[in-house]
Protein backbone atom coordinates (compact mmCIF):
# COMPACT_ATOMS: atom_id res chain seq x y z
CA UNK A 1 0.00 0.00 0.00
CA UNK A 2 1.25 3.37 -0.80
CA UNK A 3 0.51 6.99 -1.21
CA UNK A 4 -0.24 9.61 -3.48
CA UNK A 5 1.04 12.55 -4.50
CA UNK A 6 -1.97 15.79 -4.64
CA UNK A 7 -5.39 15.88 -5.03
CA UNK A 8 -5.42 13.86 -8.43
CA UNK A 9 -3.62 11.27 -10.14
CA UNK A 10 0.00 12.62 -11.71
CA UNK A 11 0.37 10.70 -14.71
CA UNK A 12 3.33 8.18 -13.44
CA UNK A 13 1.10 7.33 -10.76
CA UNK A 14 -1.22 5.50 -12.88
CA UNK A 15 1.24 3.16 -14.57
CA UNK A 16 2.48 3.11 -11.08
CA UNK A 17 -1.07 1.56 -9.52
CA UNK A 18 -1.20 -0.73 -12.38
CA UNK A 19 1.70 -2.51 -10.60
CA UNK A 20 1.30 -6.35 -9.82
CA UNK A 21 2.58 -5.66 -6.03
CA UNK A 22 0.19 -2.67 -5.69
CA UNK A 23 -2.26 -3.46 -3.55
CA UNK A 24 -3.98 -0.48 -2.24
CA UNK A 25 -3.41 2.96 -2.00
CA UNK A 26 -3.64 5.33 1.42
CA UNK A 27 -5.04 8.77 1.07
CA UNK A 28 -3.82 11.42 3.05
CA UNK A 29 -4.54 15.40 3.85
CA UNK A 30 -3.25 16.37 1.44
CA UNK A 31 -4.83 14.74 -1.07
CA UNK A 32 -8.54 16.20 -0.01
CA UNK A 33 -9.89 19.83 -0.88
CA UNK A 34 -13.40 18.29 -0.90
CA UNK A 35 -15.78 15.32 -0.85
CA UNK A 36 -16.59 15.73 -4.74
CA UNK A 37 -12.34 16.26 -5.30
CA UNK A 38 -12.53 12.90 -3.06
CA UNK A 39 -15.03 11.02 -4.94
CA UNK A 40 -13.16 11.71 -8.43
CA UNK A 41 -9.53 11.11 -7.27
CA UNK A 42 -11.17 7.34 -5.99
CA UNK A 43 -12.76 6.99 -9.20
CA UNK A 44 -9.51 8.20 -11.05
CA UNK A 45 -7.99 5.10 -9.02
CA UNK A 46 -10.78 2.91 -9.54
CA UNK A 47 -10.21 3.26 -13.29
CA UNK A 48 -6.62 2.59 -13.06
CA UNK A 49 -6.85 -0.38 -10.47
CA UNK A 50 -9.87 -1.40 -9.94
CA UNK A 51 -9.12 -4.14 -7.10
CA UNK A 52 -7.18 -1.93 -5.17
CA UNK A 53 -7.89 -1.47 -1.67
CA UNK A 54 -8.61 2.27 -0.63
CA UNK A 55 -8.05 3.44 2.58
CA UNK A 56 -7.70 6.54 5.11
CA UNK A 57 -6.07 7.14 8.68
CA UNK A 58 -10.22 8.66 9.51
CA UNK A 59 -9.98 7.52 13.54
CA UNK A 60 -12.16 11.09 14.83
CA UNK A 61 -10.34 13.63 17.26
CA UNK A 62 -6.69 14.63 16.02
CA UNK A 63 -6.37 12.03 13.17
CA UNK A 64 -8.96 12.62 11.05
CA UNK A 65 -7.93 13.42 7.34
CA UNK A 66 -11.28 14.21 5.69
CA UNK A 67 -12.83 17.68 7.36
CA UNK A 68 -14.61 19.54 4.50
CA UNK A 69 -18.12 18.25 4.65
CA UNK A 70 -17.45 15.87 6.81
CA UNK A 71 -18.39 15.11 10.27
CA UNK A 72 -16.04 16.11 12.73
CA UNK A 73 -15.91 12.85 14.89
CA UNK A 74 -14.69 13.18 18.43
CA UNK A 75 -11.52 11.91 19.63
CA UNK A 76 -12.20 8.43 21.04
CA UNK A 77 -11.17 9.06 24.82
CA UNK A 78 -14.37 11.18 24.40
CA UNK A 79 -16.61 8.48 23.76
CA UNK A 80 -15.06 6.11 26.18
CA UNK A 81 -15.83 8.94 29.18
CA UNK A 82 -19.09 9.49 27.90
CA UNK A 83 -19.56 5.59 28.35
CA UNK A 84 -18.35 6.02 31.98
CA UNK A 85 -21.14 8.24 32.92
CA UNK A 86 -23.90 6.76 31.08
CA UNK A 87 -23.00 3.51 29.75
CA UNK A 88 -26.42 2.92 27.53
CA UNK A 89 -26.13 6.09 25.62
CA UNK A 90 -22.13 5.93 25.46
CA UNK A 91 -22.53 2.61 23.84
CA UNK A 92 -25.26 3.71 21.95
CA UNK A 93 -23.34 6.84 20.56
CA UNK A 94 -20.10 4.96 20.11
CA UNK A 95 -22.02 2.78 17.32
CA UNK A 96 -23.75 5.70 15.92
CA UNK A 97 -20.23 6.95 15.55
CA UNK A 98 -18.57 3.73 14.21
CA UNK A 99 -21.59 3.75 11.55
CA UNK A 100 -21.40 7.07 10.36
CA UNK A 101 -17.38 7.69 10.34
CA UNK A 102 -17.50 4.60 7.71
CA UNK A 103 -20.75 5.38 5.79
CA UNK A 104 -18.97 8.98 5.22
CA UNK A 105 -15.54 7.13 4.18
CA UNK A 106 -17.87 4.40 1.55
CA UNK A 107 -19.72 7.20 0.25
CA UNK A 108 -16.81 8.68 -1.00
CA UNK A 109 -15.65 5.35 -2.22
CA UNK A 110 -12.98 4.26 -0.64
CA UNK A 111 -13.16 1.00 1.13
CA UNK A 112 -11.40 1.13 4.70
CA UNK A 113 -10.74 3.63 7.61
CA UNK A 114 -7.43 2.20 9.68
CA UNK A 115 -9.61 2.06 12.97
CA UNK A 116 -10.08 1.80 15.65
CA UNK A 117 -7.07 2.30 17.68
CA UNK A 118 -7.18 -0.34 20.29
CA UNK A 119 -4.41 1.05 22.70
CA UNK A 120 -5.33 1.40 26.05
CA UNK A 121 -3.95 4.70 27.18
CA UNK A 122 -5.19 8.34 28.55
CA UNK A 123 -2.15 10.54 28.67
CA UNK A 124 1.40 8.39 28.83
CA UNK A 125 1.75 8.26 25.23
CA UNK A 126 2.83 11.40 23.44
CA UNK A 127 1.25 9.51 19.83
CA UNK A 128 -1.63 8.17 21.30
CA UNK A 129 -3.43 9.55 24.24
CA UNK A 130 -6.82 10.33 23.89
CA UNK A 131 -6.54 8.26 20.36
CA UNK A 132 -7.66 5.76 22.82
CA UNK A 133 -11.04 5.22 24.32
CA UNK A 134 -9.68 4.15 27.80
CA UNK A 135 -6.83 3.49 30.03
CA UNK A 136 -8.91 1.45 31.53
CA UNK A 137 -9.03 -2.00 28.96
CA UNK A 138 -13.05 -3.46 29.89
CA UNK A 139 -13.75 -0.24 29.05
CA UNK A 140 -11.70 0.04 25.20
CA UNK A 141 -13.32 -3.50 24.45
CA UNK A 142 -16.97 -2.45 25.15
CA UNK A 143 -16.68 1.24 23.49
CA UNK A 144 -14.74 -0.50 20.92
CA UNK A 145 -16.36 -3.45 20.14
CA UNK A 146 -20.08 -1.14 19.70
CA UNK A 147 -17.74 1.41 17.60
CA UNK A 148 -16.91 -1.90 15.39
CA UNK A 149 -20.42 -3.11 15.32
CA UNK A 150 -21.15 0.50 13.89
CA UNK A 151 -18.50 0.24 11.32
CA UNK A 152 -19.77 -3.20 10.15
CA UNK A 153 -23.32 -2.31 9.62
CA UNK A 154 -22.02 0.20 7.36
CA UNK A 155 -19.59 -1.89 4.95
CA UNK A 156 -16.86 -2.00 6.57
CA UNK A 157 -14.29 -4.22 7.77
CA UNK A 158 -12.25 -2.84 11.29
CA UNK A 159 -8.60 -2.76 11.55
CA UNK A 160 -7.16 -2.76 15.12
CA UNK A 161 -3.80 -0.72 16.20
CA UNK A 162 -1.39 -0.75 17.19
CA UNK A 163 -1.20 -4.62 18.43
CA UNK A 164 0.11 -5.59 21.20
CA UNK A 165 -0.59 -2.36 22.58
CA UNK A 166 1.27 1.30 22.14
CA UNK A 167 -0.07 2.96 25.32
CA UNK A 168 2.29 2.48 27.55
CA UNK A 169 5.10 4.06 26.77
CA UNK A 170 5.77 8.33 26.07
CA UNK A 171 7.92 7.59 22.59
CA UNK A 172 6.27 8.46 19.37
CA UNK A 173 7.41 5.78 17.13
CA UNK A 174 6.92 7.78 13.91
CA UNK A 175 10.23 9.82 15.50
CA UNK A 176 11.59 7.15 16.67
CA UNK A 177 12.18 3.01 18.17
CA UNK A 178 10.36 2.45 21.14
CA UNK A 179 11.52 -0.24 23.76
CA UNK A 180 8.72 -0.98 26.36
CA UNK A 181 10.59 -3.20 29.31
CA UNK A 182 7.31 -4.67 30.45
CA UNK A 183 6.99 -8.47 31.04
CA UNK A 184 4.26 -10.54 29.32
CA UNK A 185 2.18 -10.61 32.76
CA UNK A 186 2.11 -7.14 32.64
CA UNK A 187 1.03 -7.07 28.72
CA UNK A 188 -1.41 -9.94 28.72
CA UNK A 189 -3.39 -8.28 31.59
CA UNK A 190 -3.63 -5.00 30.48
CA UNK A 191 -2.21 -4.07 26.70
CA UNK A 192 -3.63 -7.15 25.24
CA UNK A 193 -6.59 -7.54 26.74
CA UNK A 194 -8.85 -5.63 23.81
CA UNK A 195 -7.03 -7.74 21.13
CA UNK A 196 -8.04 -10.98 22.27
CA UNK A 197 -11.48 -9.71 23.45
CA UNK A 198 -11.92 -8.30 19.58
CA UNK A 199 -9.77 -10.67 17.82
CA UNK A 200 -12.89 -12.14 16.32
CA UNK A 201 -14.65 -8.92 15.42
CA UNK A 202 -11.50 -7.69 13.27
CA UNK A 203 -10.99 -7.44 9.71
CA UNK A 204 -7.37 -6.44 9.94
CA UNK A 205 -4.65 -5.83 12.78
CA UNK A 206 -2.24 -3.23 12.44
CA UNK A 207 0.91 -4.39 14.87
CA UNK A 208 3.20 -1.74 16.73
CA UNK A 209 6.66 -0.70 15.67
CA UNK A 210 7.69 -1.30 19.23
CA UNK A 211 9.92 -3.78 21.05
CA UNK A 212 9.39 -5.51 23.98
CA UNK A 213 12.75 -7.22 24.85
CA UNK A 214 11.63 -9.02 28.02
CA UNK A 215 9.40 -10.94 25.76
CA UNK A 216 10.62 -11.00 22.15
CA UNK A 217 14.07 -9.41 20.60
CA UNK A 218 12.34 -7.98 17.59
CA UNK A 219 10.56 -5.29 17.05
CA UNK A 220 6.72 -6.36 17.10
CA UNK A 221 6.04 -5.84 12.93
CA UNK A 222 8.84 -7.93 11.89
CA UNK A 223 8.71 -10.62 14.78
CA UNK A 224 7.31 -13.55 13.75
CA UNK A 225 6.69 -14.75 17.65
CA UNK A 226 4.50 -11.62 17.85
CA UNK A 227 2.51 -12.00 14.62
CA UNK A 228 2.29 -16.12 13.96
CA UNK A 229 2.83 -17.36 17.74
CA UNK A 230 0.64 -14.63 19.58
CA UNK A 231 -1.44 -13.04 17.05
CA UNK A 232 -2.67 -15.72 14.69
CA UNK A 233 -2.10 -18.90 16.64
CA UNK A 234 -3.07 -17.56 20.43
CA UNK A 235 -5.36 -15.16 19.55
CA UNK A 236 -6.75 -16.76 16.77
CA UNK A 237 -6.54 -14.08 14.32
CA UNK A 238 -7.22 -14.79 10.45
CA UNK A 239 -7.79 -11.89 8.93
CA UNK A 240 -5.07 -9.65 7.40
CA UNK A 241 -1.98 -8.17 9.38
CA UNK A 242 -0.76 -4.87 7.87
CA UNK A 243 2.42 -3.32 8.50
CA UNK A 244 2.74 -0.02 10.47
CA UNK A 245 4.31 2.52 7.66
CA UNK A 246 7.99 1.53 7.22
CA UNK A 247 9.15 4.90 6.45
CA UNK A 248 8.31 5.36 10.25
CA UNK A 249 11.39 5.89 12.17
CA UNK A 250 10.70 3.11 14.27
CA UNK A 251 10.80 0.99 11.48
CA UNK A 252 14.23 1.84 10.63
CA UNK A 253 15.41 -0.56 13.69
CA UNK A 254 15.23 -3.36 11.00
CA UNK A 255 17.47 -1.77 8.31
CA UNK A 256 16.92 -0.25 4.87
CA UNK A 257 13.57 -0.40 2.84
CA UNK A 258 14.59 -3.80 1.14
CA UNK A 259 15.36 -5.39 4.29
CA UNK A 260 12.25 -3.68 6.33
CA UNK A 261 9.80 -5.06 3.35
CA UNK A 262 11.59 -9.06 3.49
CA UNK A 263 11.53 -8.92 7.75
CA UNK A 264 7.85 -7.91 7.37
CA UNK A 265 6.64 -10.14 4.65
CA UNK A 266 8.85 -12.87 6.54
CA UNK A 267 7.13 -12.25 9.86
CA UNK A 268 3.25 -12.72 8.66
CA UNK A 269 2.26 -9.27 6.92
CA UNK A 270 -0.06 -9.17 4.26
CA UNK A 271 0.39 -6.18 3.32
CA UNK A 272 3.06 -3.70 3.79
CA UNK A 273 2.92 0.34 3.88
CA UNK A 274 5.58 2.60 2.57
CA UNK A 275 4.03 6.05 2.32
CA UNK A 276 5.55 9.59 2.15
CA UNK A 277 8.78 8.33 0.46
CA UNK A 278 8.31 7.69 -3.31
CA UNK A 279 12.08 6.63 -3.71
CA UNK A 280 11.46 4.06 -0.65
CA UNK A 281 8.09 2.63 -2.09
CA UNK A 282 9.81 2.11 -5.80
CA UNK A 283 12.75 0.53 -3.77
CA UNK A 284 10.29 -2.03 -2.32
CA UNK A 285 7.98 -2.37 -5.64
CA UNK A 286 11.69 -3.26 -7.43
CA UNK A 287 12.57 -6.01 -4.69
CA UNK A 288 9.07 -7.43 -4.14
CA UNK A 289 8.80 -7.88 -8.20
CA UNK A 290 12.25 -9.75 -8.25
CA UNK A 291 11.27 -11.89 -5.57
CA UNK A 292 8.03 -12.61 -7.46
CA UNK A 293 5.87 -12.38 -3.89
CA UNK A 294 2.71 -13.29 -4.22
CA UNK A 295 -0.60 -11.38 -3.01
CA UNK A 296 -2.37 -12.12 0.04
CA UNK A 297 -5.89 -14.07 -0.46
CA UNK A 298 -6.87 -12.17 2.63
CA UNK A 299 -6.80 -8.59 1.38
CA UNK A 300 -10.13 -8.41 -0.85
CA UNK A 301 -11.84 -9.62 2.41
CA UNK A 302 -11.19 -5.84 3.51
CA UNK A 303 -13.15 -4.32 0.63
CA UNK A 304 -15.92 -2.50 0.88
CA UNK A 305 -19.32 -4.73 1.27
CA UNK A 306 -22.13 -1.84 0.70
CA UNK A 307 -22.18 1.09 -1.42
CA UNK A 308 -23.73 4.47 -0.14
CA UNK A 309 -23.82 7.68 -2.05
CA UNK A 310 -23.95 11.33 -0.27
CA UNK A 311 -27.04 12.27 -1.78
CA UNK A 312 -28.67 9.35 0.43
CA UNK A 313 -26.09 9.81 3.49
CA UNK A 314 -27.11 13.09 4.25
CA UNK A 315 -30.96 12.49 4.36
CA UNK A 316 -30.57 9.25 6.74
CA UNK A 317 -32.38 10.21 10.23
CA UNK A 318 -29.54 7.75 11.58
CA UNK A 319 -26.56 10.41 10.08
CA UNK A 320 -28.76 13.77 11.17
CA UNK A 321 -29.58 12.12 15.21
CA UNK A 322 -25.77 11.11 15.21
CA UNK A 323 -24.50 14.75 14.04
CA UNK A 324 -27.28 15.93 16.99
CA UNK A 325 -26.39 13.81 19.65
CA UNK A 326 -22.39 14.81 19.32
CA UNK A 327 -23.74 17.81 20.67
CA UNK A 328 -24.13 16.32 23.90
CA UNK A 329 -20.00 15.85 23.77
Amino acid sequence: MLDLTGTSLMDDEVGLLQNPQVGGVILFARNVESRHQVEELVAEIRAAAPDLLIAVDQEGGRVQRFKQGFTRLPAMQQLGDLTLRDRALGLSLARDCGWLMASEVIACGLDISFAPVLDVDRDTSSIIGDRAFSDQPQLVCDVAGAFIAGMNEAGMAATGKHFPGHGGIVADSHLEAPIDQRSWAELSEHDLVPFVALADQLGGVMPAHITYPEIDPDSVGFSPFWLQQILRSQLGFNGVIFSDDLAMKGADIAGGYVQKAERALSAGCDMILVCNDRAGAQEVLKYMTEQRVSGSDKIAAMLKTQSVSWSQLENDPRRVDTMAQLGLL
